[in-house]
């Protein structure tokens, strides 16, 4: 990846772009065997080359699993960490963020004036039981929802998290992850303004201090 943000949005939207043709479709939980299984999406940037990876790693696995599970399986993970890591890189680049320092660390992705977040982009729950327009007006709400209903695999736990939380009219809200320009503009806006007395407040039995945490909302 180039350090040059704008770089990188040009290489990864056409790119994004490409995994809109198939449905979005999981066909079972994400889970850590499936999870490992298809790793390559994290050193696979370029879509046809994402497809070339998908067949060859199926092939070697040997299972009884249809293809097409596991096909669209890779193909969600891809498409969500390549998004992920540019709306990760957004925040990065500006001057009030810094970096985690250890890239690895599950709890920390980088620091907004001293203040550590984990990023987590998640388009709007339709589990949540309550309107998009409802949510924007009770971000509280929405923020303990997400922590109380977080997935149990990987990253699960109750540090400080900034959450991207998209949403699409026609409910195709997960399209909405290979609008980076659009996402950029909310990420820049959300900077600009950025104050810690602003951030929502959560407690949690496993944590001493309380969650700090904030939610961005985009929509088209």
């Amino acid at each position: 990846m180039s350090d040059d943000n704008q770089v990188d949005l040009k290489i990864l939207e056409p790119e994004l772009n490409k995994r809109l043709i198939y449905p979005y479709v999981w066909f079972r939980k994400q889970n850590d065997f499936w999870d490992k299984s298809t790793s390559f999406i994290y050193k696979t940037l370029y879509f046809e080359d994402l497809i070339t990876q998908i067949k060859t790693h199926y092939n070697s696995l040997k299972t009884e699993t249809p293809f097409v599970p596991f096909f669209n399986y890779a193909l969600n993970r891809w498409y969500n960490f390549w998004s992920a890591k540019a709306i990760e890189m957004m925040f990065i680049q500006n001057p009030k963020v810094k970096a985690a320092l250890n890239p690895y660390d599950k709890h920390i992705d980088f620091w907004i004036n001293n203040i550590s977040f984990d990023h987590k982009t998640s388009v709007f729950p339709k589990n949540f039981k309550k309107s998009f327009n409802y949510a924007q007006q009770h971000p509280q709400e929405l923020a303990q929802w997400l922590y109380d209903n977080q997935s149990q695999q990987g990253r699960k736990h109750f540090k400080n998290r900034l959450f991207v939380i998209l949403y699409q009219k026609e409910g195709a809200h997960w399209q909405l992850k290979a609008n980076l320009k659009m996402i950029k503009c909310h990420v820049e806006k959300f900077l600009t303004n950025f104050m810690a007395e602003n951030l929502i407040k959560l407690s949690f039995k496993t944590e001493k201090k309380p969650t700090l945490t904030t939610i961005i909302f985009v929509s088209k």
